[in-house]
């Protein structure tokens, strides 16, 4: 009895599900623009990248980081450092901050992984608040102020995209490659791995897995990634602020990833713009946000244990 390739398996190894949904998020963000305010949706896009490069960590390598924000602020900062000061072209500020973020992520990962569950975190936390006084006293970042009025420069030194629509195609080219390439690094024989030391860390073990070189590639990993979201948002805001190295950013990272689902390729991207859509069209209400956020994810714990993705995959028996 012979066994053919699944019938609802692409050509490139993706299900046809899952190259739907890409099109989807495909067409919705090329056509989106001419109905909502493009700065809008590079910031859903920007944090979409941030929340995805996260589940990467505590999805799938099932390690909890409370100090994401310092790789997604770190890049921030040199990405707009080295277009305000160097007056570097966009993309080479963006793989700078990237570069900065996968040096930082190498330096605190090869230290918390020596570490599990609570004390990881803990320890994750730790240096997020290092790289926060960093930032607030480091003469190359402003300080409080922050590196304000960052310019667009030159894409290549040749393409003008210093207004918002132009520069939305290129954070829409950065975000899809990096969402891809988190969907291929899941999907791998690395992303089952991850997995299998998710699920039963001993057993991996038992199997000849070298479990800390696994995390420690999976952590620096995600802070590379996290870097890109970061790099780009502060050309998106043309602004560097503490907000971004900040604690409350990790928190909202982990809200994103729980909320949409996080083992889960498309919950994170669902968290990331119910979250950004909250602190946009309620930011009238100022403080009482994070009150609304918090009965947010209150209600889609009790409601969705698995996240809002979660749910629906279940239902419809559907890896999602």
């Amino acid at each position: 009895m012979s066994f053919s390739r699944p019938r609802h398996t692409a050509d490139l190894g993706i299900p046809r599900l899952h190259l739907a949904i890409f099109a989807g998020l495909l067409a919705f963000f090329a056509i989106a623009p001419f109905f909502l305010y493009p700065v809008f949706l590079m910031k859903v896009m920007c944090f979409a990248l941030f929340a995805c490069a996260f589940n990467l960590l505590l999805g799938y390598g099932g390690l909890l980081s409370f100090g994401h924000a310092a790789f997604f602020g770190a890049a921030s900062y040199v990405s707009a450092h080295a277009a305000k000061q160097w007056g570097l072209s966009p993309e080479l500020c963006v793989l700078l901050g990237t570069a900065a973020s996968a040096v930082l992520g190498l330096a605190i990962g090869s230290l918390a992984i020596r570490r599990q569950g609570i004390y990881f975190a803990m320890v994750t936390l730790a240096f997020a608040q290092m790289v926060y006084f960093i930032s607030l006293q480091a003469p190359f970042t402003g300080g409080e102020d922050g590196i304000q009025a960052v310019p667009r420069n030159m894409l290549f030194g040749l393409f003008d995209i210093s207004n918002d629509s132009a520069f939305y195609v290129f954070v829409f080219v950065i975000v899809f490659a990096g969402l891809f390439l988190i969907y291929r690094i899941i999907h791998s024989p690395f992303g089952q791995v991850l997995k299998a030391i998710r699920e039963n860390e001993p057993r991996s073990v038992s199997l000849g897995y070298e479990v800390n070189r696994y995390k420690l590639a999976v952590f620096v990993m995600s802070a590379t990634l996290a870097g890109t979201a970061g790099a780009t948002k502060a050309l998106v805001f043309q602004l560097a602020s503490l907000t971004d190295v900040h604690w409350a950013m990790s928190g909202e990272v982990v809200l994103m990833s729980l909320l949409g689902g996080m083992h889960t390729v498309f919950g994170p991207i669902l968290g990331a713009a119910i979250i950004v859509t909250m602190q946009n069209y309620f930011a009238g209400l100022g403080a009482w946000v994070t009150v609304l956020q918090g009965t947010t994810f209150v209600i889609a714990v009790m409601l969705f244990r698995e996240g809002i993705i979660g749910v629906l995959g279940k239902l419809t028996r559907k890896q999602l």
